[in-house]
């Protein structure tokens, strides 16, 4: 498998509260019959992403319901999948404690599957993207981590978003979780929020795992050497291009 596609749907979502009372925020319908799921579905089918995990918590009989109506993977996608997961605590006795413990207390999908790429979106966002264009720029720049964000103004990041925190080439260098006074973009004067939309290769999550007893943490991939992502780069099968500079894992932020 090429890449395999995680959702992360077990918000609570209780600032749509009362719309959240029954059920996840990524269950709230939009526009009459659809899901705010069905962005990041439709994001990753008509990306190529068609082997894809939701991750599921909170009140989730909503929107496993509508994954089986409307989302039944076998009637148009062959030998892919579109799979709902519930928290099953295979890590220990807590729940998800977050969006990188979710990916953590599931890695044994990912290594059950081996692919190239891991993309790893939120379920309740709305908007339209192109993911292979963040898959190619992932490629060019031989990074083994890309993440996707938006900038705005600082005024309107200020105490609000985590923001990340880039170099003059793009490289991710720190983040914040909600800053009073965030950090602008070099030559820019505006800061770049994140968005929750990551691709990486599979050989830097396994590096991650090795390296910790206490699951992921995003931000290290930034930071973190990581030996196996050097050897997973195939020339021959034309994966995951070999970088010209040192294997230091530079994340890269992709341009939506």
């Amino acid at each position: 498998m090429y890449i395999l596609g995680i959702v992360l749907a077990g918000g609570r979502g209780e600032r749509l509260y009362p719309l959240t009372e029954h059920r996840a925020k990524p269950a709230v319908p939009f526009g009459g019959r659809y899901r705010i799921i069905d962005f990041v579905l439709s994001n990753f089918v008509n990306s190529g992403i068609l082997s894809i995990y939701v991750l599921t918590q909170f009140k989730a009989q909503s929107l496993l319901e509508h994954l089986d109506k409307g989302w039944r993977a076998s009637d148009f996608l062959g030998e892919h999948f579109i799979t709902s997961v519930p928290a099953q605590m295979r890590m220990g006795e807590d729940w998800y404690q977050g969006t990188a413990d979710s990916v953590y207390q599931n890695l044994y999908l990912i290594e059950r599957h081996n692919p190239k790429l891991v993309a790893v979106f939120g379920a309740d966002h709305i908007y339209r993207m192109n993911i292979r264009q963040m898959i190619d720029e992932q490629q060019k720049k031989g990074a083994d981590v890309t993440v996707s964000a938006l900038p705005v103004r600082i005024e309107e990041a200020a105490g609000k978003f985590g923001v990340i925190e880039v170099d003059a080439d793009w490289r991710i260098i720190g983040f914040e979780e909600k800053p009073r006074q965030p950090k602008p973009i070099p030559s820019e004067p505006s800061p770049m929020p994140n968005r929750n939309p990551a691709l990486m290769t599979s050989a830097a999550i396994s590096c991650r795992r090795s390296s910790t007893n206490n699951g992921l943490t995003p931000m290290t991939f930034a930071r973190t050497e990581c030996p196996p992502c050097k050897k997973a780069r195939s020339p021959a099968t034309g994966a995951i291009s070999e970088p010209s500079k040192p294997t230091m894992k530079p994340t890269w932020i992709s341009a939506p």
